[in-house]
């Protein structure tokens, strides 16, 4: 269970409890909820003078998800913990089909018209794709949430992920750095998210891997990360010191794929690269402390802490700030998917590009939105009869579509909905069993 944010009743944020002392507040009528996900309390008085713990919220951007933690930097306990799941490719996806659109519309309409390009407006300096500007506002977002929350007294954030220019000229940051107890973390990090984290000839997987040169230093292969993969033992142990085309021979199509992957990046590495300085600016205008880690030393505390390899985990372990020993206990950690706010497009469309519905006329639907979570109780003698907790689609005609978590519910009726917290652009879920938060 994951400790509870409190809040004063002038909305100041105090040190997160245990749930069962949050419970007992509730049942004694001193605070009420507040906020259903993350879980937060409202006191009925106010506090004067209060004594904060010294905590810090802790990142892991990710291409696709980032991991969020709250540490107590003087007892290494972690308060609280998230992934944020980003939706940078399905916004890539829509811009994509609303480009292939526009194509066809001009194919059909003036077959030889160009492109427009004017009134499109130059992009600006600092500008970034907006699949990648998503990623670095969902995260900005989640910050300032949780230090309206929680009282936030300093920032991690794991910069560098693979820090590719040192991976290939190691002399550039002198020998110290590279002879290090970090020695070696950088690069294997960077050959298990490149090559998926199995062997590359054979593709075993959950196999103790090697870092293998692809041409061999016998043979004046060198140790730039575009000349190493992963291999396991007797797969590294049967090619020797042979030359990689005499190795896989019989195998041309692997030996293509193979060398072709070891030339191209880290697709997922980019994209963190390009939001890295982005992010890191943003944050420095919080005005807190900020601490700045590498992958490599976020893996290397992870690994002396023995700690499991999740987002969340890597989180709390960004940055030399991390206490010798981390006390995550029973921390449920919550799952946070991003989903928007809607869509700006007036009518849905087929695949040709042809609107098949009515253009929308408002948001609201019977005072329920699309994202609200809401509980609907059924009576036995209908046809989901229950209670059903969950995100839910409005519709005009007040039949209603709620996503929960043993699957999705059709035709519930507005009368049997009842709001539980409104649409945020988020949604939320919470793996393992927990005590908080009750539904009422």
């Amino acid at each position: 269970m994951s400790n509870v944010f409190v809040l004063d009743t002038n909305k100041q944020a105090l040190n997160p409890v245990h749930p069962g002392r949050a419970r007992r507040l509730l049942s004694l009528g001193q605070a009420a909820v507040f906020k259903r996900y993350p879980f937060t309390i409202i006191l009925k008085s106010a506090a004067s003078s209060p004594h904060v713990w010294p905590l810090r919220v802790k990142l892991d951007p990710g291409s696709k998800t980032t991991g969020l933690a709250i540490v107590n930097d003087a007892s290494g306990e972690v308060v609280f913990a998230a992934s944020l799941i980003h939706r940078g490719d399905a916004i890539r996806k829509r811009l994509e089909k609303r480009r292939a659109a526009r194509r066809s519309r001009r194919q059909r309409k003036s077959r030889y018209r160009q492109s427009r390009f004017d009134n499109r407006g130059t992009k600006k300096k600092g500008w970034i794709a907006p699949s990648v500007q998503s990623r670095v506002c969902n995260v900005i977002t989640w910050v300032k949430r949780l230090v309206r929350l929680c009282p936030i007294t300093a920032i991690s954030q794991e910069l560098v992920k693979f820090d590719l220019q040192q991976m290939d000229h190691p002399e550039i940051s002198g020998v110290n750095y590279q002879q290090g107890t970090l020695s070696g973390y950088e690069v294997r990090e960077y050959l298990l998210d490149k090559w998926g984290r199995q062997c590359a000839y054979c593709g075993a997987k959950d196999v103790p891997l090697e870092v293998e040169h692809i041409n061999p230093r016998s043979k004046s292969g060198d140790d730039r990360v575009c000349n190493l993969t992963l291999a396991c033992e007797p797969c590294n142990t049967r090619k020797g010191t042979q030359d990689i085309r005499v190795f896989l021979a019989h195998q041309p199509e692997l030996l293509a794929k193979l060398l072709a992957q070891a030339k191209s990046p880290l697709k997922d590495a980019a994209a963190v690269n390009i939001t890295r300085w982005v992010l890191h600016a943003q944050l420095k205008a919080f005005g807190l402390p900020l601490e700045c880690g590498s992958g490599g030393r976020t893996k290397f505390n992870r690994i002396t802490r023995g700690l499991e390899k999740t987002h969340w985990c890597d989180a709390a372990c960004v940055g030399a700030s991390t206490p010798e020993v981390l006390h995550i206990g029973q921390v449920r950690p919550l799952s946070i998917a991003a989903y928007g706010h809607g869509r700006r497009q007036m009518c849905l469309m087929n695949k040709s590009g042809f609107p098949r519905t009515n253009p929308k006329q408002k948001k609201f639907k019977h005072g329920f939105r699309t994202g609200d979570l809401v509980k609907a109780v059924v009576p036995p003698h209908f046809k989901h009869a229950g209670t059903h907790v969950g995100r839910m689609s409005a519709k005009a005609s007040g039949a209603f579509t709620i996503a929960t978590a043993g699957g999705t519910v059709t035709d519930i009726g507005k009368k049997y909905c009842r709001m539980l917290q409104r649409a945020d652009g988020y949604g939320y879920t919470q793996k393992g069993e927990v005590a908080f938060p009750p539904v009422p």
